[in-house]
């Protein structure tokens, strides 16, 4: 997807440009293209954001560590604030204590937007932090020999030693 200009969003029809999308998307590996729609609208002082995208991933189950598949569908929507930075650093300071105004995501007025990187964004944010194959996931099987693991071999020297000291 190409990036979009804020300037000339802002002279579309209805300031608003629709992106129907079925693509590979960079830093993400999924069993599908990402497919779905992103919208973006200007609305004088900010940018309004939303989008519909469906994929499959394949994870690793935290219990068992077998791989699965898991359909990833995003449905999100975000307001972008068209603001110059004070400092034009773009970051934030972290000697200090920061307002609620300064952890808003903001862009230029006369810059652009990133429609690959924000869904991409999206997408990372929808995976799920408890991967689990099933929610009755018994997890890894341990047999009795890794829990009462005979004497090693190499440490039977030390085993006699130990029952010739005084306790």
């Amino acid at each position: 997807m190409k990036a979009i200009y804020i300037p000339q969003l802002a002279q579309a029809h209805e300031r608003t440009q629709t992106i129907e999308f079925k693509e590979n998307l960079k830093g993400i590996e999924t069993l599908t293209p990402v497919q779905g729609s992103l919208k973006v609208t200007h609305q004088g002082n900010y940018l309004e954001v939303s989008a519909q995208a469906d994929t499959i991933v394949t994870l690793s189950c935290h219990r068992c560590l077998q791989q699965f598949n898991h359909r990833l569908s995003v449905a999100a929507s975000e307001l972008i604030w068209l603001a110059d930075s004070e400092d034009g650093s773009g970051t934030l300071p972290f000697d200090q204590d920061l307002s609620v105004d300064d952890l808003v995501e903001s862009l230029p007025p006369n810059g652009s937007f990133e429609p690959t990187a924000w869904l991409y964004e999206q997408l990372c944010l929808a995976i799920p932090q408890k991967q689990l194959c099933d929610q009755q996931c018994t997890g890894i099987e341990v047999s009795d020999a890794i829990l009462n693991p005979g004497i090693d071999r190499r440490w039977a020297s030390l085993e006699s030693l130990k029952g010739q000291l005084p306790s």
